[in-house]
């Protein structure tokens, strides 16, 4: 079937309906920064946090993702551009959902990352940089990729063979060298409530 036969269908209940009902504006954090920089970690801890405040969150984890959706790709530069936009589709939905989204990726390219706030509503894509050094990341391996790469048995490891373009003006920056986890979510917490993504109870 052609594409130009398929249609775009709206629905009774819209993203704002959804949000109201959950209390919060829909968003879509964007972690991007090099294995073992701790996107995963922090991601985690601020769901965590977010949950036990009462709010409706969904964590999209790289890992995790590869295991289903996009198993079907592997790490060269085409790949990882569609691991990427595939994963911004995903994010949209969740975010129409009303949910507030955690998308953590390494996501190296720039012109990626872009792509995906273009998707989002004005507002809705907060991008956060893992600024930890890259010696850090090296030194705390927790997977044991680093040394792999060092060795030749990975190829296209981001920030040995393979390039990772850092952000010029993300929203928020942290650095899990010099932060503690709950440092770290307690100013992604700040930035939520000062842009009334979500309200103090």
């Amino acid at each position: 079937m052609s594409s130009e036969n398929v249609v775009w269908h709206n629905h009774k209940v819209c993203k704002q309906s959804r949000a109201e009902q959950k209390k919060q504006k829909p968003c879509v954090f964007w972690f991007t920064g090099l294995s073992g920089s701790g996107k995963s970690t922090i991601a985690g801890a601020l769901e965590q946090r977010l949950f036990e405040m009462g709010h409706h969150t969904y964590l999209l984890d790289g890992d995790n993702v590869r295991h289903g959706l996009n198993k079907d790709l592997g790490f060269s530069d085409e790949d990882r551009v569609e691991n990427i936009r595939r994963i911004g589709e995903m994010s949209k939905l969740f975010a129409d959902s009303g949910l507030l989204v955690l998308s953590a990726f390494i996501s190296p390219f720039r012109a990626d990352r872009q792509m995906v706030r273009e998707l989002m509503d004005d507002g809705e894509f907060v991008e956060v940089f893992m600024d930890t050094p890259l010696e850090e990341c090296e030194r705390r391996d927790p997977k044991g990729l680093y040394k792999k790469a060092r060795k030749g048995e990975i190829r296209n490891f981001t920030g040995i063979d393979s390039a990772y373009e850092k952000p010029e003006s993300p929203e928020i920056t942290l650095n899990t060298a010099v932060q503690t986890v709950e440092e770290a979510v307690d100013q992604m917490i700040d930035y939520l409530l000062t842009h009334q993504i979500i309200k103090k109870d």
